[in-house]
């Protein structure tokens, strides 16, 4: 009998090793390892469109990339209740593992970059029976890894340089800026070589040669490489990309869901409603913007963002060709005396209220003009980069590039096809009754040039770049003038606050990183 018994146990032993065994081998369908994926172009097609849910985190372009290239640059400000984010965009920094302050953004642009790695890497081996289709995917990759590293080097400058899929126990080395600017130059560069010059409308929001020549040229332009940028450039002002680009008539029509993937697009994030869901890893995530919540007023939304007032008083210094104040103001901000500016005009279907004060807000990408409250999913597109930015960039280039004591006329031009724009109809700059000096010389031209940015491209997530080109807080000068626009400038420490502290967990578990200077 007891032999018999140690025969069952044993048996039984055998049995559950032997199911334990089969059962782990089992593979999940629902969540493919790289064993059984990257086998098909389909495979690789879900590999890149993993990539692009990555614009749909709060780190990313959903949420609080915001925060940074808009509220903390001249343009912008936070009143918030909650004192850790409003002393973030003053550049106070006590947590440098601020979760929505550094760490969210860090986390997500790298799950992106990993993403973009995976298909690079994995894609190579696949047999696929369209050739160009594996060619436009491997240029996606590129563009869109590139495209979080610029995001990462305006930030935080000094960032590893991950070119392969990470593994958890990667300890990967810190690069220099000018290391990763130039691998972000790189990935343009052969991005553009391989994406096709337009897209059909199932495949909007997918980067075109435009988009990688703007953004190379957009790369160059922060490392002061003139020359190139105004090579990459040309091909979309001067080139043949000139046919596909222009300025729509109405302003307004850049920041509406009803009008999106126009000419004057050049790459632009398809936001939508259809899930209100939640922005985790999901099937069914979010896809709609969280920005106009955390930007409207109180009572309509948070009010976490705010607009500076000087904006509104430099609007307001020159009439357009018809006798009325710059109409761009109308459709980028709300401020007190709007209802005395524009009669009957509403803020969301409302009156000014008593309780936002003084206060000025941001309207640009707000949907004030279809519902009379906000969400966490706004339908309306952001456009990353528009042709009216391309314009003006591309005029600095040419001013930069060139040894004349003039601006270049071709850079003058470009700066009066924005303000022509029929919906906007300002003079000339020579013909302006206070900005004609500035077409004299290249000095004069460029600085009036940083202000013409700023009344077209306000809120638009490009101050913050622009005010890292020109480094205006190098000279005591430059640092007044901000001062002078905007008092959270006050706490702005030059070789220190121009860039963000990197994640300090990381700093303490990455022997191979060094926490940004002066921190």
């Amino acid at each position: 009998m007891k032999k018999i018994l140690i025969f069952s146990v044993l048996f039984l032993m055998g049995l559950f090793n032997s199911c334990s065994e089969k059962t782990l081998d089992i593979q999940n369908p629902n969540i493919p390892t790289t064993d059984v994926f990257w086998k098909t172009p389909n495979d690789a097609v879900m590999g890149l469109n993993a990539v692009y849910t990555m614009f749909y985190k709060p780190g990313s372009w959903t949420r609080w990339i915001y925060f940074r290239f808009d509220l903390t640059s001249d343009e912008g400000t936070s009143n918030s209740p909650w004192l850790e984010l409003k002393e973030w965009t003053r550049f106070i920094y006590f947590n440098y593992n601020f979760w929505e302050g550094n760490t969210i953004e860090w986390r997500d642009h790298y799950k992106a970059i990993f993403r973009a790695n995976q298909v690079l890497a994995y894609i190579e081996p696949i047999e696929f029976t369209d050739a160009a289709q594996k060619k436009d995917i491997i240029a996606q990759a590129k563009f869109l890894r590139g495209l979080y590293y610029f995001n990462l080097a305006v930030m935080f400058d000094n960032v590893p340089l991950v070119l392969e899929p990470s593994k958890p126990d990667d300890k990967p080395q810190q690069s220099s800026a000018a290391e990763v600017w130039a691998q972000i130059k790189k990935d343009f560069t052969e991005a553009a070589a391989d994406l096709p010059e337009t897209r059909t409308s199932a495949n909007y929001g997918r980067p075109t040669k435009g988009a990688a020549l703007a953004y190379l040229g957009k790369a160059n332009m922060q490392t002061h490489n003139w020359a190139e940028a105004v090579t990459a450039f040309s091909w979309l002002v001067d080139g043949a990309g000139a046919a596909y680009y222009d300025l729509v008539p109405n302003y307004k029509d850049n920041f509406k869901h009803t009008t999106e993937n126009n000419n004057e697009s050049v790459f632009e994030i398809q936001f939508s409603s259809v899930n209100p869901m939640d922005d985790g890893d999901v099937a069914n995530q979010n896809v709609g913007s969280n920005r106009a919540q955390f930007f409207a007023p109180g009572g309509i939304g948070w009010g976490d963002g705010e607009a500076r007032r000087w904006l509104v008083d430099e609007y307001k210094k020159e009439k357009n060709l018809d006798g009325v104040t710059d109409t761009r103001l109308r459709c980028n901000m709300f401020y007190p005396e709007i209802q005395t500016d524009y009669p009957g005009e509403k803020i969301y279907g409302r009156d000014w209220q008593p309780g936002w004060g003084t206060h000025c807000y941001i309207r640009k990408y707000q949907g004030d003009y279809y519902r009379n409250a906000e969400d966490y999913y706004s339908p309306i597109n952001f456009r990353v980069i528009r042709y009216a930015d391309v314009l003006l960039l591309y005029a600095e280039a040419l001013t930069q590039a060139s040894t004349a004591a003039a601006p270049p006329q071709k850079a003058i031009d470009c700066v009066d096809r924005v303000r022509q724009r029929p919906s906007t109809n300002l003079p000339k700059l020579e013909n302006s009754t206070l900005y004609a000096s500035a077409v004299t010389t290249k000095e004069l031209f460029l600085k009036r040039l940083q202000m013409e940015r700023s009344l077209e491209l306000c809120y638009e997530a490009v101050r913050w770049a622009d005010l890292k080109r020109w480094e205006l807080w190098k000279t005591p000068e430059g640092l007044a003038e901000l001062r002078s626009r905007d008092i959270d400038f006050d706490n702005f420490v030059p070789g220190k606050t121009e860039r963000m502290p990197l994640p300090q967990l990381d700093v303490d578990n990455n022997p191979n990183l060094t926490q940004n200077p002066n921190y």
